[in-house]
């Protein structure tokens, strides 16, 4: 028997202000296509007033490198700004995958849930 092919589903990105944090909240699948939702969804972050953003990947299935280049640069843009980005699961065993293979877990402020990612 075959293994069942994986299902693309689409995107859905929201944000908002929550106790001071900036929340960007997505589901379904990142790829080329969806990832100016997040970018775009991650631009008001600067100009909230929040002293931190949490990006909150749980409910994302898939990513690609296009997703990680937005995460990535949010993150160099929160750094320029001394404020705090910190990337939420419990992520997906690709979105995992994604960090470990491209080495960039490191760049980013992992944590495994949201109640930890509001404490962070």
């Amino acid at each position: 028997m075959l293994a069942p092919m994986y299902v693309h589903t689409p995107a859905v990105v929201t944000h908002a202000v929550d106790d001071e944090v900036f929340v960007v909240r997505v589901s379904g699948s990142l790829d080329h296509d969806s990832a100016p939702l997040l970018e775009e969804a991650c631009a008001p972050a600067k100009d909230s007033g929040a002293p931190r953003t949490v990006i909150d990947l749980s409910l994302t299935d898939f990513a690609d490198s296009t997703v990680l280049h937005v995460l990535l640069a949010a993150q160099r843009a929160h750094d320029r700004q001394e404020r705090k980005l910190i990337v939420a699961g419990p992520f997906h065993r690709v979105i995992r995958r994604l960090f470990d293979v491209t080495c960039t877990a490191g760049y980013f402020t992992l944590a495994d849930s949201m109640p930890r990612a509001l404490e962070a």
